[in-house]
């Protein structure tokens, strides 16, 4: 592959070594400023002490010898430090030549770089449906996993399911009381939200107990803890913990139910997971590690006999590892589970934690911990943290007045999907079937684009309408900018893609081609940063280019026929970098629109 760094990389090194005899320097390039001429920027200020020369003397002495040595750089100029190089049409054209007909633009072959990575998210709670955070973290950590195969690692996708516990049990008992045999089939609801019903039941009951606890002179503190229903979700839990068959079984069914509908709504998302884990299997793990770390001081016991450690030296406070009772905390079971992942993918590189960032200090106490205990690989530990998801107020009520649960979201982004493609008439030659899935299509992409758009670590207000503008910052406009490209490509009708381009290039076919070139490079800095929406806002500038070059390039009509032939192969590479860009986002493009 052609690559611009490269190139002149090499004849900035040997300029260094040839005039000013420095050897092994430290070569960077960025992108140029919008408002500077040129194609790539060279930093000069690492090289002054050594050249002895003031900035603006130094890159223009470079720039001389850049133009006069290597034949792809036609210009340049010195803004202070900075020497702006300008490559030649030639060179833009030979790079096009060369990526022209690539079906991977922007992609690293598959397992290149050597590197295994465990990316964990979703982590729900089998006593509810997912809701609008789980979609963010759902849409981020399956995006990044696309991104990080993009640059040639191998990827294991993994979710974590909180299956146990006292919550699960206030499930179990309230449908155990209530539910008068009821299923998901009986009542006709996904099981997710059958489940998830009960729950809410349970706290509607349990509340009632409370107040009428509270009314023949109980505190509150005392009616929370009184309560007859909380005490038999907490002898369910003992049960469950025991093995009681009685309780397992019903355990086992309602999760099932659960299970069931996680699916629904996981494929509706198209996310997906290489590797399950099951805190019912790994709530357990960890113990012995504790016994072994006081063993060698790094935990210590408190005199109410709790096992501690002490990282305030780490800026971080005590965290207490096990209760007094000798049973373990969250916390506990994080490390066993870190610990057995890297035992059972011993080839892992890193393990990444998709999670909001209240767990911020939660990950900094766990990465200490397993590095304190002498896991080398627990710097390669890494917390993706993202901010909450919140909607303008009013715009949508989910039905328990406080949650958007996600299939809800998803409900209401197709249908405001159907509502804009009818008002905007884009499907008179559609089918009914067709514009179905199509609007499926709109509605998710609007969704993820959205949401992926935005700095995983910034809070964000999604607004489902503003989500679905044709002609905004949105995912059915780069949706059917695409669409747009392919139909130009259909009414073409000959072969459009014979032979090598061998035109003048406008400035923004020129611009359009640059553009192209560093999808490769956001793709490796989006990995790197573990940011969705790098790639997001990069594919979006292409398109507003693309729709700009559209307007003022004739293309079907062009009575050139090189220049119309160069046109049509310039849309169709930019189709496969709108394609695999939103791929990365984990959104479909549309043939036609």
């Amino acid at each position: 592959m052609i690559n611009a760094h490269k190139i002149l990389f090499d004849t900035v090194q040997q300029a260094l070594a040839q005039v000013y005899n420095i050897s092994n320097p430290v070569i960077t390039f960025q992108k140029t400023r919008k408002e500077f001429e040129g194609d790539l920027t060279l930093v000069t200020f690492p090289f002054i002490k050594e050249t002895k020369k003031s900035p603006e003397q130094l890159g223009q002495e470079l720039g001389e010898y850049l133009v006069k040595n290597n034949t792809n750089v036609s210009a340049f100029n010195v803004v202070k430090g900075f020497l702006n190089i300008s490559l030649t049409n030639q060179f833009w054209l030979g790079y096009f030549n060369a990526v022209k007909d690539s079906v991977t633009i922007g992609y690293k072959k598959e397992n290149s770089s050597g590197k295994t990575i465990m990316l964990e998210y979703s982590s729900p709670n089998t006593n509810k449906p997912l809701h609008l955070g789980h979609v963010r973290n759902n849409l981020l950590g399956f995006s990044v996993a696309q991104i990080l195969k993009a640059n040639g690692h191998k990827v294991i996708k993994a979710n974590i399911i909180n299956d146990r516990g006292i919550h699960i049990c206030k499930s179990m008992l309230a449908w155990q009381k209530f539910g008068n045999g009821e299923t998901p089939a009986s009542s006709g609801l996904k099981g997710d939200f059958f489940v998830g019903k009960y729950y809410v039941l349970f706290d509607k009951e349990n509340k009632k107990q409370i107040e009428e606890l509270i009314a023949v002179g109980k505190t509150k503190e005392e009616a929370e803890k009184k309560s007859l229903l909380m005490l038999e979700a907490q002898d369910m839990l003992r049960k469950w913990e025991a093995g009681d068959k009685e309780v397992v079984d019903l355990w086992k069914t309602m999760n099932g139910w659960v299970y069931e509908g996680f699916a629904v709504t996981y494929k509706t998302l198209g996310v997906d997971f290489d590797k399950m884990y099951y805190e019912s299997n790994t709530y357990l793990l960890g113990k012995e590690i504790i016994e072994e770390g006081l063993k060698k001081n790094v935990f210590y016991k408190k005199e109410n006999g709790s096992v501690a450690i002490d990282l305030s030296g780490e800026g971080l406070d005590e965290k207490i590892v096990l209760r007094s009772d000798g049973t373990s905390v969250y916390i506990t079971q994080d490390i066993g589970t870190a610990i057995e992942r890297f035992k059972e993918f011993p080839q892992l590189s890193q393990l990444i934690y998709t999670v909001g960032n209240e767990q911020d200090y939660h990950f900094k106490v766990l990465f200490k911990i397993l590095e304190k205990l002498g896991y080398a690989w627990a710097k390669e530990c890494y917390h993706l943290s993202y901010g909450m998801v919140e909607l303008p107020e009013g715009k949508m009520k989910s039905r328990e007045g406080t949650v958007v649960d996600a299939d809800e979201l998803i409900d209401e982004m197709l249908a405001t999907a159907t509502a804009t493609t009818k008002e905007l008439g884009k499907v008179d030659d559609f089918n009914e079937e067709e514009f179905k899935e199509l609007n499926k299509t709109i509605g998710l992409g609007a969704l993820k684009y959205f949401i992926l758009k935005v700095d995983p670590k910034k809070k964000m207000l999604f607004d489902p309408k503003e989500s679905i503008d044709f002609n905004g910052h949105t995912g059915p406009f780069i949706q059917y900018t695409h669409a747009r490209i392919r139909s130009v490509l259909r009414k073409a009708a000959f072969d459009f893609e014979r032979g090598e381009a061998k035109v003048e290039m406008s400035a923004i076919e020129k611009e359009l081609v640059k553009f192209i070139y560093d999808f490769e490079g956001v793709v490796a800095e989006s990995g790197t940063a573990f940011n969705p929406a790098l790639v997001a806002n990069y594919i979006y500038e292409v398109t507003k280019l693309y729709n700009r070059f559209y307007h003022e390039c004739p293309i079907l009509k062009e009575e050139d026929e090189n220049i119309k032939i160069f046109r049509l192969q310039l849309s169709k590479l930019c189709a496969q970098a709108i394609a695999n860009a939103m791929n990365l986002l984990g959104i479909v493009v549309p043939e036609k629109m």
